[in-house]
């Protein structure tokens, strides 16, 4: 298992990630402590959460996911083996904090219960899940500026955060669905105010959606902000298990109508002509489009996730591959052709 720096926090992480969000929805607390053994037997060191998690978000379940962590961590013991990275709701999900926030009330509330779900004193990476302002994430497109938003100031956000690194409750900060002008901001306040520097930005990446290379890539190179790249297979679109409306039971898109992000026609287009690369050269579809994310070199970590063990072992497998160079070209001119259908 490849291991890469996290920012310049000194920790080493690696460059696969366990991402969880299945558990206590998709997951029984059995299954998810079984893809943990097996993630980590593998040489995973680097487990994503959430406050919000599972997915879909409701009220009946929020927290679950971590809770199921921390009693596999309670089990497990050599806590200090490990990188645990979870993350504070912002606004939006009135079933968590009354409306969460990133406050400074909130986020010592929110680490607080994230802390007890899994049973540990400190989270390696606290990362903001999504900004407190009126931006363009969760493939949102077109940017409409709002004079009056309600929204909370950074500065707020930060210096709250700064408080948790200094009670040891969180080793490094990061964030998540942010944008190029977030990400400066945040490392302008950090020089400035002497606030914690971000570690990591968790933002989508894969074969359909590539717009972190359009201004978040440099940004991670020339400020050692790497990105943790969250649906690399586009809701498992790139598996190419969903292909002519197949629905198969039990998959995330059969069960649950909200995840459409990546099924509009020119997404299923390009991905047609990505599990035919993949097929031509003897590739299994899932394995090449998770072994293109691991190859970029603005990458921290690739988060996979898995609702099979079968799934899982797919998924880890990508770590030996390496793809060559007509593949890569192959893979180029469909995005040349087709570039981010589903930003």
């Amino acid at each position: 298992m490849q291991m890469r720096p996290l920012g310049n926090t000194g920790i080493e992480v690696s460059r696969l990630c366990l991402g969880t969000m299945t558990y206590g929805e998709q997951n029984s607390e059995a299954q998810a402590h079984e893809q943990l053994d097996r993630a980590v037997a593998f040489g995973i060191n680097f487990i994503d959460t959430a406050e919000m998690y599972p997915v879909p978000p409701k009220g009946e379940t929020q927290g679950r996911t971590e809770a199921y962590i921390g009693s596999w961590l309670t089990r497990r013991g050599r806590r200090d083996d490990l990188i645990i990275a979870t993350k504070a709701a912002g606004p939006g999900l009135d079933h968590i904090r009354g409306g969460p926030r990133l406050t400074r009330e909130h986020l010592h509330q929110a680490i607080d219960a994230s802390l007890a779900r899994l049973q540990t004193d400190h989270v390696d990476l606290y990362q903001l899940h999504w900004p407190d302002r009126r931006t363009n994430f969760f493939g949102k497109l077109g940017y409409v500026h709002d004079d009056q938003e309600d929204t909370t100031a950074l500065e707020e956000t930060l210096s709250a955060l700064k408080e948790l690194v200094d009670a040891g409750k969180v080793r490094a900060i990061g964030l998540s669905n942010d944008t190029p002008w977030g990400v400066m901001r945040a490392l302008h306040l950090a020089e400035t105010l002497g606030l914690p520097r971000v570690a990591s930005v968790q933002n989508p990446y894969n074969l359909l959606n590539r717009s972190f290379e359009v201004g978040l890539a440099e940004i991670a190179h020339r400020e050692n902000v790497g990105l943790l790249a969250y649906s690399p297979l586009a809701f498992g679109m790139l598996s190419g298990k969903y292909l002519e409306g197949a629905r198969p039971p039990g998959a995330r898109l059969t069960l649950f109508e909200r995840f459409q992000r990546y099924t509009n026609p020119l997404a299923e287009q390009a991905t047609r002509d990505y599990v035919t690369i993949a097929r031509e050269h003897g590739l299994d579809p899932a394995q090449m489009a998770l072994a293109y994310v691991n190859s970029r070199s603005f990458l921290t970590s690739n988060i996979i996730g898995a609702t099979s063990m079968a799934q899982l072992e797919d998924n880890l497998a990508s770590e030996s591959l390496t793809l060559n160079q007509p593949v890569l070209e192959a893979i180029e001119a469909v995005h040349q052709r087709i570039p981010n259908p589903a930003p």
